[in-house]
């Protein structure tokens, strides 16, 4: 019985010797009713018997699979002169690329990242940023307000307020992430992106502002020559404050981000001392930067899901 499995070819000629020995109607079967009659030594040898012939069928049966692999695996025939199949891999959405480009920049430059809430009180997107309850200045944002009192933040200023609330002065940092304005056109969206810059110490000017800006520009945009325009504005949170216009594109200007020098009123609710200490903040939504950096006319782009975004071949 051991040579004839071992002599099996197919799959199909041994499953027919295994029926034969453990089917129904088997040898082996037989002798295995016939056990109870048989005395304890030739029990015993039956019980090896079976034994040694189930393992030599499973054996069998494995080397068999193997060997019908191995003949399927020799007649197939790889070209390796083929050229591979195109590599889908994806990239990054863009405007996640220019926040990372936007970050690199600003910390090249000694700027700290810090986030914060997106729904926020009263105090750290209002009251604190020199903008009280009766302030005029709470109309020009068209606001989100909660049940509980609190607001979807409608600036990053706030993460300014958080900062320096922890930090105190002397502090160089910026913030990022999203805010929420009831606003929608081709150039606002109701949820958009901000970054906001504060360096706060002894002797920090508007110098140092446009320096810091106008060297942020050349980096971002790769351009050597960046030629900005300052113009006089209004922030509650600042003064003077300034708004900054870029040239671009020929002789048409492009306002690009406010800015100022942080108002005394705000230093003085983070508990810093402004007669030691000054600086500046200003602010700018990186998906308008994204949008002058890749060319698009319109900022929903962004946001519409088009799987173009994410192909390889990037933007």
């Amino acid at each position: 019985m051991q040579e004839q499995i071992k002599n099996t070819n197919t799959l199909e000629e041994l499953q027919a010797l295994y029926t034969a020995t453990f089917g129904k109607n088997g040898t082996m079967t037989a002798k295995l009713k016939n056990m109870k009659n048989l005395d304890n030594d030739a029990r015993a040898e039956l019980n090896r018997e079976n034994t040694v012939l189930r393992e030599l069928f499973k054996s069998r049966q494995a080397e068999i699979e193997n060997s019908v692999m191995m003949a399927a695996l020799a007649s197939q025939r790889m070209d390796a002169t083929l050229a591979p199949l195109p590599e889908n891999r994806g990239t990054l959405h863009p405007l996640t690329q220019a926040l990372s480009d936007v970050s690199v920049i600003l910390e090249s430059f000694g700027y700290e990242m810090w986030t914060g809430p997106e729904v926020e009180d009263d105090w750290h997107n209002f009251t604190a940023l020199n903008t009280p309850e009766y302030h005029p200045a709470r109309d020009m944002q068209d606001t989100f307000f909660l049940e509980n009192g609190n607001v979807m933040r409608t600036q990053t200023s706030a993460i300014q307020i958080r900062s320096m609330d922890a930090r105190g002065a002397p502090i160089k940092m910026f913030g990022i992430g999203a805010t929420y304005r009831k606003e929608m056109d081709a150039t606002h969206s109701p949820m958009f992106h901000q970054i906001e810059g504060l360096y706060i110490d002894t002797n920090i000017t508007m110098s140092d502002l446009i320096a810091d800006v106008h060297e942020f520009l050349k980096r971002f945009f790769n351009m050597d020559n960046i030629e900005l325009r300052v113009r006089p504005s209004y922030f509650p949170f600042t003064e003077p404050s300034i708004e900054i216009d870029m040239k671009w594109r020929g002789n048409k200007w492009m306002e690009i981000m406010g800015a100022g020098m942080v108002h005394p009123n705000v230093l003085r609710n983070c508990n810093i001392d402004p007669e030691q200490y000054q600086g500046f903040a200003f602010g700018f939504g990186w998906d308008r930067l994204a949008m002058l950096k890749y060319g698009l006319n319109d900022i929903r782009q962004f946001y519409d899901g088009d799987i173009r975004w994410l192909r390889a071949t990037g933007f």
